[in-house]
């Protein structure tokens, strides 16, 4: 779907980033599917510089890639908070464990496994969660849901080691879970996952899950981890600008205050022209409404607002705070501003 250009499909990596929404349990996801080769670097600087938290995608054989470093270090830049997904376990040599160690090494991240696999290359059949002690096993090919069981009797010892080595590193994030734990308390999956959700936006933790997207499995626990554990625009240190007029610091909150956006990305298309691609980052704005561009100290009208879906487009009323949409009809806005 994100592939959609005739030059991407032909060599079957990206080359734009494009965006798209899903809907997953009650989150909204705003989705960028950024490029991972190094001569599109420009296109990830832009995207990172709009999110509020990103997923990694690292393969199972190779580990920490050159290409990866570098990604890693503009979402540093940009303190982009991130969950690891290891990808392609079920290609021959395929580690989890050493792939998360180039984590450590490469990236000098603290990675932490919330979810083991249940086999690996041609056995690989599903995940374990370590937070929510259940086994999710896949069996046929295709988007199918994942059966969800108990864990494996040949794997109890297995996931009560990576358990208690998940809960450790979690306490050490958190005085109050330190103390029970010291004190051998039971800890709940609540105060587990309340931890790691801000030692993750805190960037002190990097969540690591698995799958293969090839062949759909361990996907419906990503979207899980993503809502789990990556903030919502409200999480967010409120952005930061500058008035325009007397350039006194500024900043807003993504709750009702004025309508505030940022314009990433400027195409043109062949059917309906000049898109240009923003972020809401407070406040609501409808289709038609007239909008001040502080940039360019001019004001705008925006004409039409669609959502974009890769290169379809759905016509929408309003946007609102936290959103990813494009806008038709905004004549002097260009990459950049405000």
């Amino acid at each position: 779907v994100m592939d959609w250009m005739a030059q991407e499909r032909e060599r079957g990596i990206t080359i734009t980033s494009a965006a798209t929404t899903a809907s997953w349990k009650q989150y909204d996801i705003n989705i960028i599917d950024t490029p991972g080769h190094v001569d599109f670097t420009a296109e990830v600087e832009r995207s990172l510089r709009i999110l509020d938290g990103g997923v990694v995608v690292i393969d199972a054989v190779a580990g920490v890639q050159p290409q990866s470093e570098t990604v890693w270090r503009q979402a540093d830049k940009y303190n982009v908070p991130r969950i690891c997904f290891i990808n392609k376990m079920d290609r021959v040599g395929a580690d989890y464990f050493r792939a998360i160690d180039t984590i450590a090494h490469r990236l000098n991240a603290n990675p932490v496994a919330i979810q083991i696999p249940i086999g690996a290359e041609d056995e690989f059949q599903g995940v374990i969660d370590l937070i929510d002690e259940r086994a999710f096993t896949y069996e046929g090919e295709g988007p199918v849901v994942p059966i969800e069981g108990p864990v494996p009797e040949e794997m109890i010892e297995e996931f009560r080691n990576y358990r208690t080595a998940l809960i450790e590193k979690i306490a050490e994030t958190d005085d109050d879970l330190m103390m029970k734990y010291l004190e051998d308390e039971e800890i709940s999956k609540e105060e587990i996952k309340q931890a790691l959700r801000q030692a993750t936006i805190d960037y002190r933790i990097i969540p690591v899950v698995c799958g293969t997207a090839l062949r759909h499995r361990g996907i419906q626990p990503l979207l899980d981890a993503i809502g789990d554990y990556l903030p919502s625009p409200i999480d967010v240190a409120p952005t930061q600008g500058k008035d325009p007029r007397t350039e006194e610091p500024s900043t807003r909150h993504a709750t009702d205050e004025p309508f505030a956006a940022l314009a990433f990305k400027t195409v043109a298309d062949p059917y309906i022209g000049r898109l240009v691609y923003f972020r809401v980052y407070s406040g609501r704005a409808e289709s038609g409404s007239m909008v001040y561009n502080a940039s360019r100290q001019r004001r705008e009208r925006l004409g039409r607002l669609v959502q974009m879906n890769a290169q379809r487009r759905e016509d929408l009323e309003e946007v609102n705070a936290g959103q990813i949409v494009a806008a038709v009809g905004l004549k002097d806005t260009i990459t950049g501003d405000t």
